[in-house]
């Protein structure tokens, strides 16, 4: 089968990786590039899915192909199920999902039309009566799902699960019904913050980031880069990151770092670090690509399948973080 090739280039500019024994994979090249070693890696292990994301993100390709990949996991009721996000198995659709689903289509501009009508519709059948979203949806019970994500009946309102669909919607300028209670419960959870953890945080930044008013995002922001360093949630020295606590249920070592909450320079958490910081956060992120071209899982693994179709995700986040802030690939 011959090699990918973005448009403009030639096989030879891609250096591919040399032959290998029928049946073996090939090994990848310490000499290669980031993007190529990780190429290497994608084709060997992601989903279809994952392989099309890559290709439009880094190869030239079209959005077309992602789209019609993502399409698989939709479900009946318009939402989105069938372990699209790793963690929670079976057919059926979760919030989780469906803002992964939205994240996908954001990253290829088709976050818009009856698409999102209907996405948002769904949203509307899974709130709490708070209008916001939970965390898991009960019809998750019956099918495997990860531990650390327990399935309660009647289960409360989630900042983690409202956010960042909230954030994502209003950046795209979607104005649907289902936002405005959403909207005031992610303002009331944000400005609430007090003791937090890393992915709470993760969460109030990506609603802070799509927000409408800019001047009371960028004040509640303000305050949360001072909660994040006041409580030392960011590790500013990668070399000392074992002086850093790791939040309470989070896997042995699973630390964050600037780039994980100013995943781009516009978001509003990268105020929150200095140039000097976020370089030494950026190697630290260039420098975890693994020999095989991926990028490691640092979340609590529950099943071996689960591990398996994370790591082409989290490689593809990697490396889009790292182009985002001006780091070759090359």
């Amino acid at each position: 089968m011959a090699e990918s090739v973005a448009p403009g280039q030639s096989p030879a500019d891609r250096s591919p990786v040399a032959p290998a024994p029928h049946g073996t994979p090939a090994e990848p090249s310490p000499h290669r590039s980031p993007l190529a070693r990780a190429e290497q890696f994608v084709w060997l292990t992601a989903r279809v899915l994952e392989q099309r994301r890559f290709a439009y993100h880094f190869l030239g390709a079209t959005a077309e192909p992602v789209e019609a990949a993502l399409a698989a996991y939709r479900t009946g009721d318009d939402g989105y199920g069938h372990a699209l996000e790793p963690d929670l198995r079976g057919p059926v659709s979760q919030p989780l999902h469906t803002a992964h689903a939205l994240r996908v289509l954001d990253a290829i501009g088709r976050c818009g039309g009856q698409r999102i009508e209907r996405v948002c519709r769904y949203l509307s059948e899974v709130s709490t009566p708070d209008g916001a979203l939970p965390a898991i949806h009960p019809s998750q019970r019956g099918y495997p799902y990860a531990p650390f994500v327990p399935v309660i009946d009647n289960p409360p309102s989630d900042l983690l699960a409202t956010g960042p669909v909230v954030g994502l919607l209003h950046r795209n300028q979607v104005w649907h019904a289902w936002l405005f209670r959403a909207t005031d419960y992610c303002w009331a959870a944000v400005e609430a913050l007090d003791k937090s953890h890393p992915y709470e945080i993760h969460a109030a930044v990506a609603f802070l980031d799509g927000a409408p008013d800019r001047s009371r995002a960028q004040a509640s922001a303000d305050r949360l880069g001072r909660l994040v360093r006041e409580q030392r949630l960011a590790v500013l020295d990668p070399r000392r990151r074992d002086d850093y606590p790791v939040a309470a249920g989070y896997a042995p070592g699973e630390h964050h770092f600037p780039h994980d909450y100013a995943r781009v320079p516009t978001s509003l958490a990268r105020s929150w670090f200095t140039d000097e910081e976020m370089a030494h956060s950026l190697d630290h992120l260039a420098g975890e690509q693994e020999d095989d071209g991926g990028w490691p899982v640092a979340w609590k693994q529950w099943a071996p399948g689960t591990a398996l179709e994370w790591r082409p995700i989290v490689t593809i986040e990697a490396l889009r973080t790292l182009r985002a802030h001006g780091r070759s690939l090359d």
